[in-house]
């Protein structure tokens, strides 16, 4: 089905607790895919909202990595190390920026990306043999760059916290971001490594609007359980911030100012946000889902987007992808800045650099021989 890139057209269906709204094409593959109604099919039954009942059931595959470490010298992105315990996201956030990296497992960033998961149960062991290396050079690893660490599928599987045991034996620092409580779990790991100057945790806030986030994050948790998240956190002495991201023009941007006031009231003393970004195949994903949710708004919400990606739906480029440029960027950024100023967020005496000094190699055995110093 051909589609006007200049304005969006409904060619999906929303399903219920799913952010994508159909499937693009894998953009490896050399032959594709269209469904066709041709009048035999039988109607599924709606069961009052509008919604299929058909549900897509959530899969997870073991992947046998050979590495858990991901290094990049972006200039735009403030670590050099990450690890991502998962690959896809049950959130099925429909903004989200990593779901292009499920065509290179021969999946659709749709649909696929929310449901057919992949977990790194051997994250742990493959952490300890990287940090074991002689030549490894300890930086903060971050953890929720990609995909959220704390997405549903880690109650069971526990990867994330498995890579936290690793890095408390070895006093190696380390960030967090996530959208979900389960962050909670794990504080026994974090506070001792926060109050040694050694983690930090930042929860995204997209909207505090509860429908708007349902519909944007169907699998994420509730806005207020990531502020009461925040609460707990700092009550626990971690260094606790904000991520207001990403910015929507025309959907979210309203509440920049109340998401940083209710942050920094809940504990927040970190604040940053970035702006929508669409590569690749989320932008007809987001296109698609706007004239699902919002048919009446998508049009001037999509001109808004190209007005801060210079004509475009997306720019790739290092300092622009993050902020976007234009009128409307300026606008943002600077309401971010005063209303930082006017809730006490991101003083510079509040964020000192993670220490490295702590860290101390395991044993390359897994510590089961004895060592003669």
């Amino acid at each position: 089905m051909a589609r006007n890139q200049g304005s969006p057209g409904p060619i999906g269906t929303a399903r219920r607790g799913r952010g994508a709204t159909f499937d693009p094409a894998n953009r490896y593959h050399r032959d594709a895919r269209e469904a066709v109604d041709d009048g035999w099919a039988i109607a599924p039954y709606d069961p009052g909202d509008g919604a299929p009942s058909r549900q897509v059931r959530t899969t997870v595959t073991i992947q046998l990595a050979r590495t858990i470490v991901t290094r990049n010298d972006s200039p735009d992105i403030p670590f050099t190390q990450s690890i991502n315990p998962y690959q896809g996201c049950e959130h099925g956030c429909i903004y989200c920026y990593a779901r292009p990296s499920h065509a290179y497992l021969d999946h659709s960033p749709g649909i696929d990306f929310e449901t057919k998961l992949y977990a790194k149960p051997g994250a742990a062991t493959l952490l300890r043999a990287e940090l074991a290396r002689p030549g490894y050079v300890c930086d903060p690893i971050a953890l929720g760059t990609n995909t959220d660490p704390y997405q549903p599928v880690e109650r069971e599987w526990k990867v994330t916290r498995s890579i936290l045991e690793v890095l408390a034996e070895t006093q190696h620092p380390f960030s967090i971001v996530t959208k979900s409580a389960l962050v909670l779990r794990d504080l026994d790991l974090i506070a001792p490594m926060a109050a040694a100057g050694l983690a930090r945790v930042y929860v995204s806030v997209t909207t505090l609007d509860a429908e708007l986030a349902r519909r944007l994050e169907p699998r994420a948790g509730a806005p207020w359980r990531r502020l009461e998240a925040m609460r707990a956190l700092a009550g626990a002495g971690v260094p606790t911030g904000v991520m207001v991201a990403p910015l929507i023009p025309q959907l979210n941007d309203r509440d920049l100012e109340s998401i940083l006031e209710a942050a920094a009231a809940a504990g927040a003393r970190q604040a940053g946000w970035i702006m929508l970004r669409l590569p690749r195949e989320v932008a007809p994903l987001f296109r698609d889902w706007l004239a699902t949710h919002f048919p009446d708004r998508a049009a001037h919400v999509m001109s808004l987007v190209q007005d801060v990606r210079g004509g475009h739906d997306y720019d790739a480029r290092f300092g622009a992808r993050m902020r976007g440029a234009g009128v409307f960027a300026d606008l943002i950024a600077r309401r971010f800045d005063v209303a930082c100023r006017r809730f006490g967020l991101n003083a510079s005496r509040d964020r000192p650099s993670l220490d490295r000094s702590r860290f101390r190699p395991p044993a390359p055995d897994g510590g089961t021989q004895a060592t003669l110093f």
